[in-house]
């Protein structure tokens, strides 16, 4: 007689997942999407915003980098909530939120206005990604949790291609208000959430367990610091803030290098954008099958090494289509690949009882540190007239370098079964 797992191992990966984990799965990949497009829809009017209120470059960058650490304040609250009352509502609230701000933040009638919202937006970005993301993977079976991480993942390459598109499509007719005004669009997906997503069962039974055990985890933050987990946590800090240096460094400031250094128009701007980013798709999702057959830690690894001798052939050179093909390189690694198992290695990483939490805290801590990047970047480029070219390829080099360390010393999850067992002690 077939046993089960003999029977699953016969049928196509995608066959295996409930219609419900499917539900859920799309909810976290339009979430991501959705997130990036908002955030991203910013980096790409950093110059034209800076000549609006007469500010200069590094303040604007500024405001990118105090939505980042914002993130963090909606990682946390978010995650707690999700943990203790499911994942479904919380991701509502965090796409709702990030919505709104973006829209409100183009009636600005003051740089300082505009800076509150953008920061503000970065709470409701924050507390997405480590929600949505427990959401699509926690059921999810192990055998393809990996390549559907990466998918989920690469969302990110669409959500800034879309941006991309619209800047280069619709920015001279709609300018950078218009362009903040099309973030409030996200917040339709609320109704795809509110009418066909449910908790994903592997929670439910985990919280049953808990009550009935009278062992419920009231305060998953101090509990991811507790000694059987606070080197993981600290581990998976140091991995996510290299790979946020790596990633603010490649793209929040390449639009503003286009405009500035080698003064080109909305339109030339977005075509290495949208390839770069479609590249990042396509990475993630490929990575993330690597990655379900060699292991996490061997596959993110080769990721950043290739990554930073691909760096120099985009960022010192004038003609459009060279900067195409070497943005599409890096896209399939350093610039996208790299994040391709974000979500599932950082799932395998964490008990249930405190996933949500974990997962957001740790990847926005990431976001604070590479958070310093665009301000840092832009202080050296504009003070001491280096352009944006040579700033970039440091941070991008450093954080690769600081990627391979973090991961080598990382476990590898490859292979493991989420349970709902309670774990933390």
């Amino acid at each position: 007689m077939t046993t089960t797992s003999e029977s699953i191992e016969t049928i196509p990966w995608w066959k295996e997942p409930t219609k419900d984990q499917w539900l859920a799965w799309v909810a976290g990949f339009l979430g991501w999407m959705l997130d990036v497009y908002d955030f991203t829809l910013f980096l790409v009017i950093i110059a034209p915003v800076a000549k609006a209120f007469n500010v200069p470059i590094p303040d604007v960058a500024w405001a990118v980098t105090l939505t980042l650490w914002l993130r963090l304040v909606g990682a946390v609250a978010n995650g707690w909530l999700a943990d203790r009352i499911g994942r479904k509502v919380p991701l509502m609230l965090a796409i709702g939120w990030f919505s709104l701000c973006n829209f409100i933040a183009g009636f600005a009638p003051t740089f300082g206005f505009l800076f509150f919202f953008r920061a503000l937006l970065g709470i409701g970005m924050g507390a997405e990604w480590g929600v949505g993301a427990s959401l699509a993977l926690e059921n999810w079976p192990a055998r393809s949790r990996g390549f559907m991480a990466g998918v989920m993942q690469g969302s990110l390459g669409l959500g800034f291609l879309l941006s991309s598109l619209i800047f280069g499509l619709f920015y001279p007719i709609i300018g950078w208000r218009g362009m903040l005004w099309v973030g409030i669009l996200p917040a339709l997906v609320l109704i795809y959430i509110f009418r066909f997503v449910k908790e994903p069962k592997l929670w439910l039974e985990n919280r049953m367990k808990q009550r009935a055990q009278h062992h419920e985890v009231r305060a998953p933050l101090f509990s991811i610091f507790k000694p059987g987990l606070v080197w993981n946590t600290l581990n998976a800090c140091w991995w996510q803030a290299s790979g946020f240096i790596v990633y603010y460094s490649i793209w929040t400031l390449f639009a503003t290098h286009l405009q500035n250094d080698l003064h080109l128009s909305p339109a030339f701007i977005a075509t290495p954008l949208m390839i770069g980013n479609f590249a990042v798709f396509v990475a993630c999702s490929g990575w993330g099958w690597v990655a379900d057959r060699i292991g996490r830690r061997r596959t993110l690894m080769l990721i950043a090494a290739v990554g930073i001798p691909i760096t120099p052939l985009y960022l010192f050179t004038q003609n459009v289509t060279l900067i195409s093909i070497g943005l599409l390189l890096q896209g399939l690694f350093a610039g996208g690949g790299i994040n391709s198992q974000n979500a599932s290695y950082m799932a395998e990483r964490f008990p249930t009882e405190v996933r949500a939490t974990a997962s957001g805290f740790c990847y926005q801590i990431g976001a604070v540190f590479g958070g310093f990047a665009p301000p840092v970047i832009a202080y050296f480029a504009t003070t001491f007239h280096f352009g944006f070219a040579v700033p970039m390829l440091i941070g991008t080099v450093l954080g690769c370098a600081s990627w391979i360390a973090a991961v080598y010393l990382g476990p590898e999850t490859k292979g493991k079964v989420l349970a709902a067992d309670l774990e933390v002690v």
